[in-house]
């Protein structure tokens, strides 16, 4: 005989099928995983959400994001229920070795590209496999919750308990121009607003990096229009080089232009304005060994750049 489920009890299947929906982003994508039609999964879902009281999910134009009441069930569920399916795994009769799927790494293009897929290099060669997402903090924040990626990049500190983070580095902002244009450029000029002459090359029409050069450093509200606009700030290095105008870039962008004279300083403040990067990754989860390898990598890599700006 068949016991019906005591009231208020969760239901394994639910729970399984709600963990599949929160880290997928997508009642989509869940159902292909845990082997259940669309409706099922949508039922079982609301099953959860009467339970609890409370939404989990809120409906977006493309997939779903989660609620607080989501992330903080996925905090106290996640672990048990990987530990238990990995219990289940164990026991399979298929001893075949499977292949662990890509780590889905997201960070800024930039960072991605200077430092951390150079460290990276030698565990591609190494066998582990590798994914990169490039994007904004906050948009790479909520992938990494919905499980769309595994380990993150941010200069915004994740704040939940469904992400964990650890301080990785901190990159220093530099006021850096060509040789010739510095050698012409008066710093009590700029620290006047007074751009006559000196084009600035910049991230974004806002100038959100330069102004907050400006106002950490010389205590003063940036009135200017930039010269150039290009979204990458290896282009803005690129253009500033060739001479185009000033800007402020970060100091490990711009380390072989300044060794190289390619490049000079502006301005060499004792108290420069930085930015801490954070090393996020989900809470709970199976346990992966080639994110672990990343992230041990990562947190080598780190110490590397410190001691090399020392």
């Amino acid at each position: 005989m068949r016991h019906r489920q005591a009231d208020g009890a969760m239901d394994l299947a639910q729970l399984r099928t709600f963990l599949a929906v929160y880290r997928a982003g997508s009642i989509t994508a869940a159902a292909g995983q845990v082997g259940l039609s669309q409706p099922t999964v949508t039922t079982q879902l609301q099953a959860l959400e009467r339970q609890l009281g409370r939404p989990l999910f809120e409906r977006l134009p493309r997939g779903v994001a989660p609620t607080a009441a989501a992330h903080d069930l996925a905090a106290r569920v996640a672990a048990p229920l990987d530990a238990l399916e990995s219990v289940i795994g164990n026991g399979s009769d298929d001893s075949r070795p499977v292949a662990e799927p890509p780590v889905l790494l997201g960070g800024p293009t930039e960072l991605l590209a200077t430092k951390v897929l150079p460290a990276l290099a030698p565990l591609i060669a190494d066998g582990v496999r590798l994914t990169v997402s490039t994007g904004l903090a906050d948009d790479l924040l909520a992938d990494l919750r919905v499980g769309t990626l595994d380990l993150a990049l941010s200069t915004i500190r994740p704040r939940g308990r469904s992400v964990l983070a650890e301080t990785l580095a901190d990159e220093e902002f530099i006021l850096v121009a060509a040789p010739k244009l510095a050698a012409r450029t008066d710093l009590n000029r700029l620290r006047a607003n007074d751009f006559t002459g000196t084009p600035l090359v910049a991230y974004a029409a806002d100038l959100p990096i330069v102004r907050r050069y400006w106002r950490h450093v010389f205590g003063t509200r940036l009135e200017a229009e930039p010269g150039l606009v290009i979204p990458d700030l290896r282009a803005v290095l690129a253009a500033v080089v060739a001479g185009a105008g000033i800007s402020v870039l970060p100091s490990y962008l711009c380390s072989g232009e300044l060794a190289s004279g390619a490049m000079q300083l502006l301005n060499d403040p004792e108290d420069a304005p930085i930015n801490t990067i954070y090393l996020a990754r989900r809470v709970g989860g199976p346990t992966r060994p080639h994110v672990d390898r990343v992230r041990t990598r990562l947190q080598e890599a780190a110490r590397e750049w410190r001691s090399c700006e020392d």
